[in-house]
């Protein structure tokens, strides 16, 4: 296993359409392990493929206090959301140290692969439901800032360049 570099906002990279996994071979098992390691390591409950710069539709989540029930979704879809919206205080791993509310269905419906390419479907509600609906829209190329007004978008952007223009000087 491996940790993965995390892309950062603005990255333009984070803004690329994820294609379909073809198959949940050797490679694809490997980059799951490396992405819960990473996710793990920076403290995060979900992390997608797209945030470590490949370009498939996969995601993987753990809510859990104890970080012991990893969750995997390749090639989710929303099969349904509910009309009932719910704020909650977002936060990722791409934007680190921003948090804002963002407002989402508070249940869904998915169906996916797990990380062994079998078939599932998930009901999801709260944290869940907000996690699948954040990282899902990651293979979008979208990033929970994008929710957000003009205004604090911008000043998000200006303060993560600032921040990666001071890490890189050091």
């Amino acid at each position: 296993m491996a940790l993965l570099p995390i892309l950062c906002y603005p990255d333009p990279r984070l803004h690329t359409v994820a294609k379909p996994v073809q198959a949940v071979d050797a490679r694809i098992k490997a980059l799951i392990d490396d992405m819960l390691e990473t996710m793990y390591d920076a403290n995060g409950i979900g992390l997608a493929a797209t945030q470590v710069d490949v370009h498939e539709r996969l995601v993987v989540i753990d809510i859990s206090e104890q970080h012991n029930e990893p969750l995997v979704l390749i090639n989710p879809e929303i099969t349904w959301a509910s009309t009932d919206k719910q704020v909650s205080d977002e936060g990722c791993l791409s934007v680190p140290g921003i948090y804002d509310g963002v407002e989402r269905s508070a249940a869904i419906k998915v169906t996916a692969l797990d990380g062994e390419g079998r078939s599932r479907a998930l009901d999801a509600q709260g944290i869940l439901a907000v996690c699948i609906q954040h990282e899902m829209d990651h293979l979008l190329g979208k990033v929970f800032v994008e929710y957000l007004s003009p205004l604090k978008r911008n000043r998000i952007k200006t303060k993560m360049l600032k921040a990666r223009r001071e890490t890189e000087r050091a």
